[in-house]
């Protein structure tokens, strides 16, 4: 009997030892599903934090593109309205040069002919040189491959050479046409429109241009140390001084004055 009660003992110790182990392992088996899936949400939970982090700095990049863009918008925008007004005033202005170069073309050969007027009534400095350039200038007014802008600068240019004329000291060489009608080559010079001499190429005769007989008028000899110096000075062989030299204006002009 009492070996009965032993055995059943040890039967009942086993099957509650068994039993308790079987529990150990089914705890330990959820701990460890549950660790597993803590383990999982937590990586979820930090992957969804790196993405949240970067959407977010995406999201400020944006924004900041969607500022620089709107600023440049905003530029584009400026631009354009001005360069709308720029393409109007030239659209203007257009219309405007269509009008002047009416004017303009006129007002060239009103400019040739006074430069011609000038020429014949003036000293005849370098008289052949400045006809010629005239002719050039009214030639050139019908030719069609020269601008109009091109043709005002040429004329411009024709003036400001009239103009140096009358203010400048030069010398050249050319045939003079004496009282007696005899033709000879000879140096002049002028100084501005105030004085315009002649001297023989020997050096031994000397003329003033008489402006209101219109011809060359004979100097004496005491006036020929003062044209010499003169020539010496426009040709750079002595030092720029006082001058004195007979003028050649029309009385009228000098009593002017």
């Amino acid at each position: 009997m009492n070996f009965i009660k032993t055995s059943l003992a040890v039967v009942i110790l086993s099957i509650t030892t068994g039993v308790q182990a079987s529990s150990l392992d089914t705890a330990r088996s959820i701990e460890n599903k549950t660790n597993t899936a803590s383990a999982l949400s937590q990586d979820k939970i930090d992957r969804n934090a790196d993405s949240a982090i970067a959407m977010k700095a995406q999201i400020e990049q944006l924004q900041e593109e969607l500022k620089n863009l709107t600023v440049y918008h905003d530029h584009l925008a400026r631009m354009v309205d001005n360069q709308t007004q720029e393409m109007a005033s030239i659209h203007e202005q257009i219309e405007n040069i269509k009008e002047t170069r009416q004017g303009v073309v006129p007002l060239m050969y009103q400019m040739i002919d006074g430069l011609s007027t000038v020429v014949e009534q003036d000293k005849p400095i370098k008289h052949e040189q400045r006809l010629a350039r005239i002719e050039k200038l009214q030639t050139m007014m019908s030719q069609a491959d020269i601008s109009d802008a091109e043709k005002f600068r040429r004329i411009l240019e024709a003036y400001q050479i009239e103009m140096d004329y009358g203010t400048k000291l030069g010398t050249y060489q050319d045939k003079i046409t004496l009282e007696d009608g005899k033709t000879i080559e000879a140096d002049l010079l002028y100084l501005g429109r105030i004085a315009f001499v002649a001297r023989s190429l020997n050096g031994s005769h000397y003329w003033s241009w008489n402006s209101n007989k219109q011809q060359w008028q004979a100097l004496d000899t005491s006036e020929a140390a003062n044209i010499d110096k003169a020539f010496a000075m426009a040709n750079k062989q002595i030092a720029p001084s006082l001058l004195r030299l007979p003028i050649s204006a029309p009385l009228a002009n000098v009593e002017s004055k």
